[in-house]
């Protein structure tokens, strides 16, 4: 392998390092941007100038800006988030206690977001690229809305699911996996709204292309053409549509988990803003960037593995059996 090669290998990496270090500037600036902090809220009251300065000095609040930085960003170097300034219990300790629930939401609204946006796609497809308003319109919707209308529907009219996502003391989800529904739709149902909005551009090029429409007037099946012809061109922008929304994703458990009471990470955020714990609201508001970039990285090297080199050298994805008659 040419050095050349090697460059062009690690380029994704290296810029998902940077922006990964770009990542944790942002948080760290915009948590320094919150008004108040931990010392100034949990001395509320009749405590006097000096006690808050105290109890700054005591969290360790009063040192500049940019050494607490440098220091957080070395103990993320090393794995270590921290310690809570409500508790003082590790920031890691936390997360490991609250990270599998949001874990089996995000892959359970996932599934659910691939799911809807293939049948979403197939049928815009099997429409010929006509369609796809009621996604864009579906996408605009906030969440809570989504939220509002799923638990009223679902929860409240037909009685089908649990108002709340509460789990009992050492409960598993597994027990009532009802209860992982209402949240996970609330994060797939705009998630396939977007990924459709964004992915039916794609299916409509590819449908455009020479050798679809000769598939398609030689009367293929249309199984068949979508599967030889036209999903080749759509796997990597797929790719990079799932990356983002698995993103999203995490970054929406937040809203869904204090919404329905849901006992993971995104609820630990809330609470954590409102006592200005910052150590975990810094973990927590860097944990979708990290996941983010992670499956863009994935993405991009997915993409290169399966591209061949095109006409006049460029690359793009297989188109097999393009000409190919059957």
């Amino acid at each position: 392998m040419t050095l050349r090669a090697v460059g062009r290998a690690l380029r994704p990496v290296c810029r998902a390092v940077v922006l990964a270090v770009a990542a944790t500037a942002v948080v760290f600036t915009a948590t320094e941007l919150l008004p108040g902090d931990a010392g100034e809220l949990r001395t509320t009251g009749r405590a006097t100038r000096e006690d808050v300065a105290a109890e700054r000095e005591r969290l360790g609040l009063d040192r500049p800006a940019a050494v607490r930085y440098l220091d957080w960003l070395y103990g993320l170097a090393r794995g270590d988030l921290g310690r809570s300034l409500a508790g003082g219990r590790p920031v890691a300790t936390l997360f490991a206690e609250r990270l599998p629930a949001t874990a089996a939401l995000v892959a359970v609204a996932l599934a659910l977001t691939v799911l809807l946006t293939a049948t979403a796609l197939t049928v815009t497809y099997l429409r010929g690229g006509r369609g796809g308003s009621a996604a864009t319109g579906l996408a605009a919707v906030p969440q809570p809305v989504h939220a509002a209308v799923l638990g009223a529907v679902l929860a409240g009219l037909l009685g089908w699911l649990p108002p709340v996502s509460l789990l009992p003391p050492g409960g598993s989800l597994l027990a009532d996996p009802r209860l992982l529904v209402l949240p996970a739709l609330t994060l797939a149902l705009p998630s396939a709204a977007f990924a459709t909005a964004l992915l039916r551009g794609a299916l409509g090029d590819a449908l455009r292309r020479p050798h679809v429409a000769d598939a398609r007037l030689r009367g293929l099946p249309a199984p068949l053409v979508l599967h030889r012809h036209v999903l080749p061109f759509l796997y990597a922008p797929a790719l990079q549509v799932t990356a983002l929304l698995t993103g999203g994703l995490v970054a929406g458990t937040a809203l869904a988990e204090t919404l329905f009471g849901y006992p993971g990470t995104g609820q630990l955020l809330v609470s954590a803003v409102a006592v200005r714990d910052v150590p975990v609201i810094q973990a927590a508001a860097l944990l979708p960037a990290l996941v983010l970039l992670l499956g863009m990285l994935l993405a991009d090297l997915a993409d290169r593995r399966t591209a061949v080199p095109g006409p006049a050298g460029n690359t793009g994805p297989s188109v097999p059996d393009a000409g190919r008659t059957v």
